[in-house]
């Protein structure tokens, strides 16, 4: 997640590996959140609202430069554009506010088994691993940094009609010593896993067949209570509605305590290809 300084308001990141061919989407948003943090001498990011414009070469280092918009005695902005090979691939508007008191309410935590009666997602069976390709064997075997555990088990191997409706514990396998800028970045990265799949539900479709096309197109975000990343956090999501080659996602980041850390909500690509009879997906 660190970025090196280029010029001001110019910051370069590196990809990670997660065995995927493209950059996964949480990366860029988590780099994009950092390099707009980095202008702000006061105050926490509150919300942000963001694109994905192109595929991010995994191989290829990624340039963030930072507009800034406002500086307010209260809320300063900032615009942050992630550029390779010359085109723009992601945009992000994010605003920040000084630490203030005000009114306080909140949704109720759903009431879900704890992360310790769980287990993680990462835990399947080597005969399932060994009947996909090699590289989603990779992303199912990957040693991340998140631990996964999800509530609502799922077969992605064989996928069946459910509620639309995804709940999984989360957190940072190790503790770390970061400024919470950090820690919300982090967890905006985290929060691009699982949100939009769960449009894929009620549908019977899986992210790992062959003729399904998914892609985020967006990501929204607002951090409404400080939380550390590498504590168990509970993401509850649900999909209002699929239509017109797009699946719409809502996400609550609570901790374990049951206080709503962050809400999200996103709209993604989601197409099931026909093959013509050279096997090419239309």
């Amino acid at each position: 997640m660190e970025l090196e300084q280029l010029e001001v308001n110019l910051f370069r990141g590196a990809s990670r590996d997660i065995g995927t061919s493209r950059v996964f989407g949480g990366q860029v948003l988590a780099q994009s959140i950092i390099a707009a943090g980095r202008t702000v001498d006061e105050g926490s990011i509150h919300s942000l609202h963001s694109y994905f414009l192109r595929a991010g070469d995994a191989k290829a280092p990624i340039v963030y430069n930072v507009e800034r918009t406002r500086d307010g005695r209260s809320f300063k902005s900032r615009r942050v554009v992630a550029i390779q090979h010359g085109r723009p691939i992601f945009t992000l508007a994010a605003s920040f506010q000084l630490e203030q008191e005000g009114l306080t309410h909140q949704f109720d935590m759903p009431d879900v088994p704890m992360p310790e009666d769980l287990t993680s997602e990462s835990d399947i069976p080597e005969d399932r691993l060994e009947s996909v390709p090699p590289l989603l064997r990779r992303w199912f075997t990957r040693t991340g940094p998140f631990d996964f555990r999800p509530v609502q088990k799922r077969d992605v191997f064989n996928p069946q009609p459910q509620a639309p409706r995804s709940d999984v514990w989360f957190r940072l396998g190790e503790k770390i010593d970061v400024s919470d800028v950090m820690h919300r970045a982090l967890m905006a990265y985290a929060s691009d896993f699982h949100l939009v799949g769960t449009a894929t539900l009620p549908h019977g479709i899986s992210f790992i067949q062959d003729d399904l096309l998914m892609a985020s197109l967006d990501h929204g975000m607002w951090f409404h209570r400080p939380a550390r990343v590498d504590e168990w956090m509970l993401y509850s999501c649900d999909s209002p509605s699929s239509s017109g080659g797009r699946g719409l996602a809502r996400g609550l980041i609570y901790d374990r305590s049951g206080r709503l850390i962050a809400s999200t909500i996103q709209e993604g690509m989601m197409r099931v290809g026909k093959r013509r009879n050279d096997g090419i997906k239309s």
